[in-house]
């Protein structure tokens, strides 16, 4: 594969404003969660935020093997993505689709009237994330660069912007998860999220050593890539908090937002090089774990 000198990170305005959106990012997870403590209910803000970090930690957990090997085969490539996308699959049918219909009704609406409130959130969720692929520039691993022009921006920043796109939705579905589910099922969510992003970590992690990048930088790039999940979770149960009726369709969007993700990147990247096969096994596997995880709990 292309290499690159690994010391030639973004320009210095480019580092700037990389620090600035983390800074601003970090202060408004500050001051959500000092929000959200406001909460009547406190447990499922820390449930969240804790949901939220453990499949931040999963990510850092996979990522460890890059520092001791390189090298995977496309069959394993292929096996770690389908069994991701038959997690997060089985996650958005179980943990947020069903039971955003179950709130719908309960809260006075009709069986259409709730489909509509639901279908109309995973329409949402999707459109967002259509737009946020198509403006922001990022790499996918086997099928290369897209979005606007990024010739600004290295290669393993743009692996790290994709990854960051696939987390956002992961999290944000926890807090909502967390903020009206019952407490078992918004935890199973969690572990499950958490079990695909081993995997997602690892993968993320051989990538960017494979495009040149030394064995510790690629870990904590790819460390770093799983901490939007505690952010985004902390934002879909401040966002509930405000407003606990629209929470039929935040968890609509956030399972919108997933199916975008399984659709238009996970299966599509795990079907390449006629792995197809192998993808299928691990979606399959990963599907039913999760919904082990979800309706035994």
């Amino acid at each position: 594969m292309h290499k690159h000198d690994e010391r030639a990170f973004p320009s210095s305005s480019l580092r700037f404003l990389a620090i600035a959106l983390l800074t601003i990012a970090l202060l408004a997870c500050c001051w959500m969660l000092y929000q959200s403590f406001l909460l009547p209910n406190r447990e499922r803000v820390y449930g969240a935020f804790y949901g939220g970090m453990t499949a931040a930690l999963a990510t850092a957990l996979g990522a460890i093997p890059v520092l001791v090997t390189q090298q995977y085969s496309r069959k394993t490539y292929a096996v770690l993505l389908g069994f991701g996308a038959g997690v997060m699959l089985a996650a958005c049918s179980f943990s947020l689709i069903i039971p955003g219909l179950e709130h719908a009704r309960n809260g006075g609406l009709s069986s259409l009237m709730s489909s509509f409130v639901v279908g109309g959130g995973i329409l949402f969720g999707a459109l967002l994330m259509s737009l946020m692929d198509c403006l922001m520039p990022h790499e996918h691993f086997d099928k290369g660069r897209e979005g606007p022009s990024s010739i600004a921006l290295k290669r393993a920043w743009l692996f790290v912007i994709a990854i960051t796109l696939h987390n956002f939705p992961e999290g944000l579905s926890i807090g909502f998860a967390f903020a009206g589910t019952n407490l078992l099922s918004a935890e199973a969510l969690a572990i499950g999220i958490s079990i695909q992003d081993i995997p997602e970590g690892l993968v993320v992690a051989l990538a960017l050593r494979g495009v040149g990048y030394s064995r510790t930088r690629s870990f904590i790039l790819s460390m770093l890539t799983g901490l939007v999940e505690p952010i985004a979770a902390l934002l879909g149960i401040f966002l509930v908090g405000l407003n606990p009726s629209m929470l039929p369709f935040g968890l609509g969007f956030a399972a919108g937002a997933m199916l975008f993700v399984i659709s238009h990147e996970i299966i599509p990247e795990s079907h390449r090089s006629g792995r197809e096969h192998y993808a299928t096994i691990g979606a399959i596997v990963g599907f039913v774990l999760m919904m082990f995880l979800d309706t035994t709990v």
